[in-house]
């Protein structure tokens, strides 16, 4: 079977995705994705290559946050809504910045370590006087989109004591809301769900992976899925979340939806008798009437390394060998950029973006990946091309209808997956140049491509100096915009990537730009605060250690003014001396295995200097509590929670004496 599959025909209808008008007084930025398409075109022009030497700052304000900002903000009538971390909501004039009402859903702080990859938000969706919003713990708002008051508030989760998370930003289809959710990594089943915009009554659920072999299979597609995972193995919940990546075309009246990686992560483990284990890291065409799939298509059968297909989808109509094709363009983090057929999921074309060693190539006929056994790690360590942050992540692309170019930041790099079941996750070991071996394989760097998905080549690319980069906005005025890790935001020529403007704002971004008008003027705004996954570690930039993550929303205008730094951070110094504790070797990898799977997250990997505490500086107040933080959850409010449940105070110890190990290592070695 080809990894593309139709399982119904939608009727075409009327409707066209809206383009936008060209430079009004006044053009709202009022969807995710800018329109249902997801391009992250604006059609507005005021602000051009001509004029973006003048570009400054029009207002900021605080996100009262110094961890990662992700969201995108949404422009209606003349006000801003966004979201900053623990899931808390933004009304701002969209002219001064001035807060016109705030709200906090009181996320229980402890929900944190049920994330892997920070407490943040992607955004909003606003429709019909209300703003829709879901929440780190499960739940999905309908605000008054006037005064912020609840309308309609309910719980999203299947099982609230699983790890479920939602980071991803609604998405309005119809007179529908449509949510997914994250957890792949702790074992949780993904799943997409649509609700009734007036009420939040469920409309219909689309479970993305099979709850056990024997079913009950709540949607029909499931009997069909479960064909392609081992059976003979106790079930442990699949993954295949639907975290982010959405996007809508009217026309034919169908919900793309891209799904997650496989829980666990090694295929050898998760399903040991082999088969591509649908409906991970698949892209999914739904009936949104019906919630009924009308094709899929799985850009990695079987994911071993956390490829998920949960990038930003964008839908355009391309000339490809003199024939007009709908198609759908991803670039998911395996390495290849997808071209397909958004009518029936037939792959047209799909090249490499990024070096990638674990497949030579995607078969034309068959739509899937040819592997080379490098990634292949059942029986052997491998370095793994690309990491399991991916060649591109979730930071959201832009198309450009006029150049016929994609836009994204990515980065070269790669991981080590381990043959041992303990330490599957693990990405830094000292036998990397014994891995490495022959393979001519790329430093880790970061990038912004502009890709001709219709030539399936580069355009141009600017190397970036770290590897988590903002996401990316195209204009009619002929511009590429986007925000870089350390903290310059970057107005580029859309054709030939020249730098047009550079602004240092002093606060790495992630986030991706927006662009709207109000009373004819235009204006740039976006999110600054970095972050993400990336957050638990700096990878030795000092650049990201100029000025504190001081979460602000900026907004940019022809002739404004330069951006006030945030405050200068004083130099950490070199790591202090900590306590000597006698512990044998077994002792040390026990501490070394439990503090990568529940601590390296946000506490950083193999000595990383993180965004969060540096647990190698520990005081001796830390030490003396250490274990009243990690079991009775004394810096709970903090985001710190407990792990009574999941580490006994022998396993809490052992801990403790791998990260003196490792600072006192670390001391030595510098």
């Amino acid at each position: 079977m080809p990894a593309w599959h139709t399982l119904l025909l939608p009727l075409a209808l009327l409707l066209a995705v809206t383009a936008g008008a060209t430079d009004p007084s006044n053009q709202d930025w009022a969807r995710h994705g800018e329109d249902p398409a997801e391009r992250r075109y604006s059609s507005l022009s005021q602000i051009n290559t001509d004029t973006v030497a003048r570009l400054g700052l029009a207002w900021e304000q605080s996100a009262a946050s110094k961890r990662g900002l992700e969201a995108t903000p949404i422009v209606v009538d003349g006000v801003m809504y966004t979201t900053s971390t623990w899931s808390r909501v933004m009304a701002l004039n969209a002219v001064t910045g001035k807060v016109l009402w705030q709200y906090d859903p009181k996320v229980p702080r402890a929900w944190a370590k049920r994330l892997c990859c920070d407490v943040v938000n992607r955004g909003v969706a606003v429709q019909d006087g209300k703003v829709f919003l879901g929440t780190l713990d499960g739940r999905l708002l309908a605000l008054d989109a006037a005064n912020g008051e609840v309308r309609w508030e309910i719980d999203t989760l299947v099982d609230r004591n699983a790890w479920y998370s939602i980071t991803g930003a609604p998405r309005i289809i119809k007179d529908m809301v449509v949510i997914g959710n994250g957890g792949a990594e702790y074992g949780v089943r993904g799943y997409v769900t649509a609700y009734d915009m007036a009420t939040g009554k469920q409309r219909w659920r689309f479970f993305t992976v099979p709850g056990s072999p024997e079913g009950p299979f709540e949607n029909p597609e499931l009997a069909e899925a479960v064909k392609t995972w081992d059976k003979d193995r106790e079930w442990t919940g699949g993954g295949g979340t639907a975290w982010d990546s959405m996007a809508y075309d009217p026309a034919l009246n169908l919900l793309y939806v891209g799904t997650g990686n496989g829980s666990p992560w090694p295929r050898h483990l998760r399903s040991p008798g082999g088969g591509d284990n649908l409906f991970l890291a698949s892209i999914l065409a739904i009936n949104p009437d019906s919630g009924r799939l009308a094709w899929y298509y799985q850009t990695t059968p079987g994911d071993n390394w956390d490829f998920t297909a949960t990038q930003h989808m964008i839908l355009a109509d391309l000339k490809i060998e003199g024939q007009q094709r709908k198609v759908l363009m991803q670039a998911p983090k395996n390495g290849f950029f997808y071209v397909l057929d958004r009518e029936t999921g037939e792959l047209i074309s799909a090249e490499k973006f990024v070096f990638t060693n674990w497949a030579s190539h995607v078969d034309l006929k068959t739509g899937k990946p040819v592997e080379t056994g490098l990634g292949t790690y059942k029986d052997e360590d491998k370095y793994v091309f690309p990491a399991a942050s991916g060649g591109h992540n979730w930071h959201p692309m832009a198309f450009n209808p006029a150049t016929g170019l994609v836009y994204f930041s990515g980065r070269e790099a790669g991981w080590v997956h381990s043959k041992h079941d303990d330490k599957w996750f693990t990405y830094g070991v000292d036998n990397l140049p014994e891995l490495i071996g022959d393979q001519k394989v790329p430093d880790n760097t970061g990038f912004l491509k502009a890709w001709d998905p219709v030539k399936q080549t580069l355009a141009w690319q600017q190397e970036l100096p770290n590897t988590w980069n903002g996401g990316v906005l195209a204009t009619a005025g002929n511009l590429v915009l986007h925000g870089t890790a350390t903290g310059d935001f970057y107005a580029l020529d859309a054709r030939s990537g020249k730098v047009l403007k550079r602004i240092d704002v002093g606060t790495g971004m992630i986030a991706p730009p927006i662009s709207y008008a109000v009373d004819g003027v235009q204006y740039i705004a976006l999110m600054a605060g970095w972050g993400g996954p990336a957050f638990n570690t700096l990878e030795g930039d000092e650049a990201l250690l100029r000025h504190e993550n001081a979460g602000r929303i900026l907004a940019f205008k022809l002739d404004g003014a330069a951006v006030p730094l945030p405050a200068a951070v004083a130099p950490r110094g070199p790591l202090p001396a900590q306590p000597e504790i006698v512990a044998d070797a077994a002792t040390l990898e026990e501490g070394r295995v439990l503090y990568v799977r529940f601590c390296g997250s946000c506490h950083g990997l193999y000595g990383s200097e993180p965004m969060l505490p540096d647990l190698r500086r520990m005081t001796p107040a830390t030490h003396a509590n250490f274990n009243r933080i990690v079991r009775e959850g004394l810096y709970e409010n903090a985001g710190m929670a407990s792990f009574a449940d999941e580490l006994s105070e022998p396993q809490v110890a052992s801990i403790r004496a791998y990260i003196v190990h490792l600072a006192n290592s670390t001391r030595a070695d510098n």
